[in-house]
């Protein structure tokens, strides 16, 4: 794990544009994601002990996690094209930003005839009460300089760990939920991303994604293993974390002579996700999706054409 370790120390990994922009977080209740399926056998009991859900005023975020879950989000049968996405979305390991970078991603994804996958995966213990944590991602998004910053190391084994077993239990299933084996990508965002390339520079004998979509992570060069997949990476110019760092990840993929497709946009910010903003960067998906079809990743068995329907009017 050390070489992707070697991509956090550049920044603080958030899912959003910072906590200047959350008015009040709250503490709501878990939805009931029945569908959810425990990555870890006997792994169900005591969920709602130790997971706290907290409203930021524009999403939901899932902390304390240490249940990790799959949902699947399934397309309709007729328009299925047999590829698969698992979605991770970010939250600097500390929680998972369900709202913004997992639920609409993955039903965008279905209603394109992809199957999706959300990963609510294992991160970081925070403070229970809100005003605490709070102040604990403040701390963690601007430290001054008579505060310890928040070492977010820890919880990328965890995060990488879940994301594998994901992908494992997506291929083993894969004939029941009509799925290509050959089509099961990931796709990431900041922490998430992380995660995905975790995956992707796993050991030996580790599942391991066939495509992957890398956003607005970190674009610190990196060990490029021969097994690498097709990736697909989208950040903005203004993304305050990795916006100015190059394209040493993309320029490494390039070396390794690895298939990789870059989309860097003059505005978006840190965190665009699923936000409709009047940036360039609302594009990422639309663009996402020519992207698997160049590659032919939504090429439908038995003849079928791929799904053409735009993912929002």
């Amino acid at each position: 794990m050390a070489r992707i370790w070697l991509l956090v120390v550049t920044g603080v990994l958030l899912a959003g544009q910072g906590l200047a922009q959350v008015s009040e977080m709250v503490r709501v209740p878990a939805p009931e994601d029945l569908a959810a399926l425990p990555l870890y056998e006997d792994d169900g009991a005591g969920l709602a002990d130790t997971e706290i859900w907290t409203d930021t005023g524009t999403e939901r975020w899932a902390r304390n996690v240490s249940h990790p879950t799959l949902l699947p989000v399934l397309p309709d049968p007729e328009e299925a094209t047999g590829a698969a996405v698992i979605v991770v979305p970010g939250g600097g390991f500390q929680f998972v930003s369900m709202d913004n970078e997992g639920y609409p991603i993955a039903h965008w994804l279905a209603e394109q005839g992809v199957a999706a996958f959300v990963l609510k995966y294992r991160v970081m213990q925070t403070p229970e009460a809100e005003a605490e944590f709070d102040a604990h991602m403040q701390r963690m998004f601007a430290p001054t300089p008579d505060m310890t910053p928040i070492d977010v190391r820890p919880g990328i084994p965890p995060a990488v760990e879940d994301a594998q077993a994901a992908l494992a239990m997506v291929e083993a299933r894969a004939a029941e939920w009509g799925i290509d084996p050959d089509r099961i990508g990931m796709l990431g965002f900041s922490a998430g991303a992380i995660t995905t390339l975790g995956t992707v520079q796993a050991e030996d004998g580790a599942s391991r994604p066939d495509f992957i979509g890398y956003i607005y992570g970190p674009m610190t060069a990196t060990t490029v293993p021969e097994t690498a997949p097709p990736m697909f990476v989208a950040l903005a110019a203004d993304d305050a974390l990795f916006g100015q760092q190059g394209f040493g990840l993309v320029e490494a993929w390039q070396s390794a002579g690895k298939p990789v497709e870059l989309h860097f946009y003059d505005s978006g910010g840190h965190g665009f996700g699923s936000y409709r903003r009047e940036n360039p960067a609302d594009g990422w998906f639309d663009q996402f999706l020519r992207w698997m079809d160049g590659r032919g990743l939504r090429e439908a068995e038995a003849g079928q054409e791929p799904v053409s329907r735009r993912y929002r009017d």
